[in-house]
C-alpha cells in the first residue's frame, strides 16, 4: 500500500492519467517538460511513458533543439489507439458519430425523428443501426471502442440493476431503462461499455474540454433548444452536472409546459414554446416543417435583411423571449456566481449573436451586482455538433481517469483478497 490507503496500482494509473492528459491538451511534449507538467519525478516520466509507448498509446511526434544537447523528442497521444461513439438524441434527430482518440471525425450518420415523437423503441433502434453504420462506414471493428456516449433529454438516473434509466418527463418517458434495452440485442460486446447522460451535460462536456470554456473553473453551459437545459461545472464537479434550468418557475400560474407544470421558464424560453407564440399572435408559422426551419423562418419575419418591414409580432415574440432567458440566467448568476455563461444549443446558435446582447442585458439587469460584474456570457464555440462530441467524450474521459486501460468485465466470482494483494505489488 502507498500512502493515504492508495495501492500502488492506483498511483500507477494515476501517474499515466497525468501523462495522457498533459499530452492530450497540451501536447505534443517532450519528457523534460512533461516533468514539471505533471509534477512527476524525471524517472517516474521515463517509465510511464515507456509504459504508454509499450502499449501504443502515445507516439513520437518530431523532435526540438534543446540548449546545448541532443533534440528533445516530442511525444502526443496516438489518435488511432482509440476510438469512440457519440449519440446526440435531439429533438428532431438522432446523430450518431465516430471518432478517433483525437477526436476527429471518421463516419457519421442522422435519424429523422418525427415532431414530438419520442418512441423508446425507435429511438433504440435508430441508435443501434447508427452505430453498425458508422463503424462499418469506418471499417472499425467495434471490439476496438473504449465506449458509446449518449446525451438525452431528461434526468438520467444511474441504478445498479438496470444501468442508466432515463427520466423524460417533457418527452414522456417516464423511467425508461435505456441502457439495458440497448444492451438487449446490442450490436456491440459486453466489454464496450455505454455511457448515458444528460445533452446539457455531454454539451457542457464538449465546451469545457475544447471550446469557449477552457480555462475556466467555474461555468454553466446552457443548452437552447425545443426546450432549455444547463450544466454546472466547479471544481468540485469538474465533469459538470445536469441542472434542469428550464423548469425553474418563473411565472406563477403562467403558460404551460410541456412538462406539465405552469409557468416553466422552458414554456416561454425554449424554441418550441418560441413558436408557439408567434403562432398564436397570429405569426405565420411555416406548416409542415421542422422547428429548425420553422425558427429560421422568424427570424427572417423578424430581422429581415431586404429592406422589408419587420414582421411586429415575431419581433416582439423574441425580444420577450430575451428578457425571460436572461432573468433565467439571472437566477443562474445569483444561484452558482459563474465566472462565464456559454449559451449552444441549436436554437441558442442559430438566433446566435443577434440575439444574445438583449440576454446579456437583461441577464445583468436582473442579477445581484457584484456576481453579475465577475461573469461574461457567450456563445459556445463548437457549434451543432457540441452535443455529441461531448456525448464522446464520456468514454474518452473514464479512459483516461483509468489511466488508459480498458475496462474489465466484472468476474463472476471475486478474487481472493490474497490475489489482489499479491497484484498490487507486482511492479508493471
Amino acid at each position: 500500500m502507498a500512502g493515504n490507503g492508495r495501492t500502488v496500482r492506483d498511483l500507477r494509473r494515476a501517474n499515466r492519467t497525468a501523462v495522457l492528459q498533459r499530452l492530450y491538451f497540451d501536447g505534443p511534449l517532450s519528457r523534460f517538460e512533461l516533468g514539471p507538467a505533471t509534477g512527476l519525478s524525471s524517472g517516474s516520466v521515463s517509465n510511464v511513458v515507456a509504459d504508454l509507448i509499450a502499449d501504443g498509446l502515445v507516439e513520437e511526434a518530431g523532435s526540438v533543439d534543446s540548449d546545448g544537447g541532443r533534440p528533445r523528442t516530442l511525444l502526443r497521444v496516438a489518435p488511432a489507439s482509440g476510438h469512440m461513439i457519440g449519440v446526440d438524441v435531439g429533438e428532431t434527430r438522432v446523430r450518431v458519430e465516430l471518432f478517433d482518440l483525437a477526436l476527429t471525425e471518421l463516419a457519421r450518420t442522422e435519424r429523422p425523428l418525427e415532431q414530438q415523437r419520442y418512441e423508446v423503441e425507435v429511438i433504440v433502434d435508430h441508435i443501434r443501426s447508427g452505430i453498425d453504420e458508422v463503424l462499418a462506414a469506418a471499417e472499425l471493428p467495434s471490439e476496438r471502442l473504449l465506449g458509446v456516449g449518449i446525451g438525452v433529454p431528461g434526468i438520467v438516473e444511474h441504478t445498479a440493476d438496470r444501468g442508466a434509466v432515463v427520466h423524460g418527463q417533457t418527452i414522456g418517458w417516464d423511467a425508461v431503462p435505456l441502457e439495458s434495452l440497448l444492451r438487449d440485442g446490442s450490436p456491440l460486446p459486453d466489454g464496450v461499455p455505454y455511457f448515458i447522460d444528460n445533452g446539457a451535460r455531454t454539451l457542457g462536456q464538449a465546451e469545457m474540454w475544447f471550446g469557449a470554456g477552457r480555462g475556466a473553473g467555474n461555468a454553466l453551459v446552457v443548452l437552447f433548444g425545443s426546450g432549455v437545459g444547463a450544466c454546472l461545472v466547479t471544481p468540485e464537479v469538474r465533469h459538470g452536472r445536469a441542472v434542469e434550468w428550464g423548469h425553474l418557475t418563473v411565472r406563477v400560474r403562467g403558460r404551460r409546459c410541456r412538462c406539465g407544470a405552469l409557468g416553466c421558464l422552458e414554456a416561454y424560453a425554449g424554441a418550441e414554446s418560441l413558436l408557439a407564440r408567434w403562432r398564436e399572435e397570429g405569426g405565420r408559422v411555416p406548416r409542415d416543417t421542422d422547428e429548425e426551419t420553422a425558427l429560421t423562418a422568424m427570424l427572417a419575419a423578424a430581422y429581415p435583411v431586404d429592406g422589408a418591414d419587420a414582421d411586429p409580432v415575431a419581433l416582439a415574440v423574441l425580444e420577450e423571449t430575451a428578457e425571460y432567458l436572461g432573468a433565467g440566467l439571472s437566477d443562474l448568476i445569483n444561484l452558482f456566481q459563474p465566472e462565464r455563461i456559454l449559451m449552444g444549443g441549436w436554437a441558442g446558435l442559430q438566433l446566435g449573436s443577434r440575439f444574445l446582447p438583449a440576454v446579456r442585458r437583461h441577464a445583468l439587469s436582473y442579477a445581484l451586482r457584484h456576481p453579475a460584474e465577475r461573469v461574461t456570457i457567450e456563445l459556445g464555440k463548437l457549434g451543432p455538433d457540441a452535443v455529441t462530441v461531448g456525448a464522446a467524450i464520456l468514454p474518452l474521459a473514464d479512459f483516461f481517469d483509468r489511466g488508459g486501460r480498458r475496462p474489465e468485465p466484472d468476474p463472476a466470482v471475486p478474487a481472493p483478497a490474497w490475489r489482489a494483494a499479491l497484484q498490487d505489488r507486482v511492479p508493471r
